[in-house]
């Protein structure tokens, strides 16, 4: 594979009617191209592979899922056609405390099918980890979507898998989509024990695990057809607590994405709705504890990426959403988003890449470790994967 290129990106003007505390520039990020030729990039996750304590970057593409060696991002094949239809997603996370990552990976894709499609594998690494990986099949529903590890209070992780729709599901009705709790054994070329976290949603594009209240357990924000769910664990019990439904919210019409951030203390949800959708949206909750839905952008086409991070070293998270489909105006690719104050209730938006990332996944970690995050996208129409490097310590802001 020939070097990545580079090319500067900048995005300016974002913060430039922000009062004087936020009236800052943004960094300058530089778009790097790590692979162009890549058939969908359906899905990223960010991880040490080889345990050298940098972060490599995995994709979930059309019939392979491959990984890209940091700092040469060097591509490397984890495993290929497990399936005759497409993979969909990929989940890794150093759950044994090693320092390499362990990962999951998802397949089998055909939304149409809500019967027999659908596959998740456990791959299991060899010595050499630049060779391909050794799949173990696990019990899976139909419509297999997305899938992270999540930890609970004690550090031990799961792996957690959502369908799109549930078994048998008809136009987004009948069966709720049963997300699912894999719980490892010993060995786990053995049967995986497997858990019904929630079975209640319609059409759940997505989920985060988040870090939502005092204890060390990590949360899940779960999204689709009928709202967002805070899913909770006690002991081996989940519960789930409705935060935004269209009764609450009579503009909300479901949800495709969702993500948890930050205005200093205050706690923020961001979506993109409704399902592959027009509108990124932020809550912001009232003294009463309800959630208060603001409009940020109705120009988005095919909304399929979402993250809050602070990229611009303000002490309060940005927004950032890629999308996939022509908007209105022909346009597609990364914004950011950045609050007017601390209030969440008005934002303003500038370019991260326009018209070079037709963006269906995209994830935020610091790659180079100085501190800052970067970005790093997978393209649907535009066959690519990019990082956007961050300039916020380089521009002073750190």
């Amino acid at each position: 594979m020939p070097a990545p290129k580079l090319s500067l990106l900048i995005a300016a003007g974002l913060l430039c009617t922000l009062s004087s505390s936020w009236s800052q520039l943004p960094p300058l990020f530089k778009a790097q191209t790590v692979d162009d030729k890549i058939s969908i990039g359906y899905g990223l996750a960010i991880a040490d592979v080889d345990g050298d304590k940098k972060p490599d970057i995995l994709l979930a593409d059309k019939n392979e899922f491959v990984w890209y060696q940091n700092p040469t991002w060097q591509k490397h094949l984890l495993a290929k056609n497990l399936t005759p239809q497409d993979n969909v997603c990929i989940a890794a996370a150093d759950i044994d405390g090693d320092g390499k990552c362990e990962i999951a990976v998802g397949a089998g894709w055909n939304p149409g099918d809500t019967v027999n499609s659908g596959a998740v594998f456990y791959l299991i690494a060899p010595a050499d980890r630049t060779q391909p990986w050794t799949p173990v099949e696990l019990h899976h529903e139909p419509t297999v979507h997305r899938m992270w590890w999540v930890h609970d209070d004690s550090g031990k992780y799961s792996l957690f898998v959502a369908p799109l729709h549930g078994r048998g599901n008809s136009n987004g009705a009948g069966e709720g989509s049963k997300l699912l709790q894999y719980i490892m054994p010993a060995n786990p070329r053995d049967e995986w024990k497997t858990v019904v976290v929630n079975n209640l949603m319609h059409m759940t594009h997505n989920f985060d695990p988040v870090q939502w209240d005092g204890d060390n357990a990590q949360e899940i924000l779960f999204a689709g057809k009928e709202g967002v769910l805070l899913l909770d664990q006690k002991n081996t019990n989940w519960t789930a607590r409705q935060l935004i439904n269209h009764g609450k919210n009579k503009d909300f019409l479901g949800a495709g994405e969702v993500r948890l951030g930050h205005l200093g203390d205050q706690k923020i949800l961001a979506t993109i709705e409704p399902m592959h959708g027009t509108n990124v949206v932020v809550y912001t909750v009232l003294p009463t504890g309800e959630w208060q839905r603001h409009l940020v952008d109705d120009q988005v086409a095919d909304g399929h990426a979402l993250a809050c991070a602070d990229l611009l070293q303000a002490g309060k998270d940005q927004i950032i959403a890629g999308w996939r489909g022509k908007n209105n105006f022909g346009e597609f690719g990364i914004k950011i988003y950045s609050p007017k104050d601390s209030t969440g209730h008005e934002w303003t938006s500038a370019w991260i890449d326009h018209g070079k990332m037709a963006c269906e996944d995209l994830k935020v970690a610091d790659l180079n470790g100085d501190g800052v995050p970067e970005i790093i996208a997978a393209g649907r129409a535009t066959q690519n994967v990019k990082i956007y490097w961050n300039g916020a310590v380089q521009s002073g802001k750190k």
